[in-house]
């Protein structure tokens, strides 16, 4: 499976994930350069309800991070189990469109806040972003 694949799998499957972007999310490669962070959220009891939003539980289970440039994507980064604990899902996540390679819309939820992917990205021991 290649980055761009699992990229949209993690979007569109069935697990929570919350994407934090350095620009719009838009996954065609003719978009430019970007970088994603995508924070798996636990499943589990408390995972969908109880918080503004419908996320209770805020547990990260999995980091990873995409790079786009030069018309392809490339997963540059995914956090050892022992460390996922370092990393928390921003409070101000709202509803955000998705745009997918096909050029499809779909729904998602994250934030685009390139000082959080600069912040992320130092976190994670990634040069500068995409």
């Amino acid at each position: 499976m290649d980055a761009l694949e699992e990229l949209t799998g993690q979007l569109t499957g069935q697990s929570r994930a919350i994407v934090i972007a350095q620009r719009d999310v838009d996954l065609r490669p003719e978009s430019g350069e970007n970088r994603l962070f995508v924070l798996s959220i636990g499943e589990g009891s408390l995972a969908a309800g109880g918080r503004g939003g419908g996320f209770g539980e805020r547990k990260v289970t999995a980091v990873s991070c995409y790079d786009l440039k030069s018309g392809s994507w490339s997963l540059v980064f995914r956090a050892a189990p022992e460390s996922v604990g370092e990393y928390e899902v921003p409070y101000h996540v709202s509803r955000l469109p998705i745009t997918m390679a096909d050029g499809s819309e779909a729904m998602g939820y994250g934030l685009v806040d390139p000082e959080l992917v600069s912040e992320l990205s130092k976190k994670s021991g990634l040069v500068s972003s995409a």
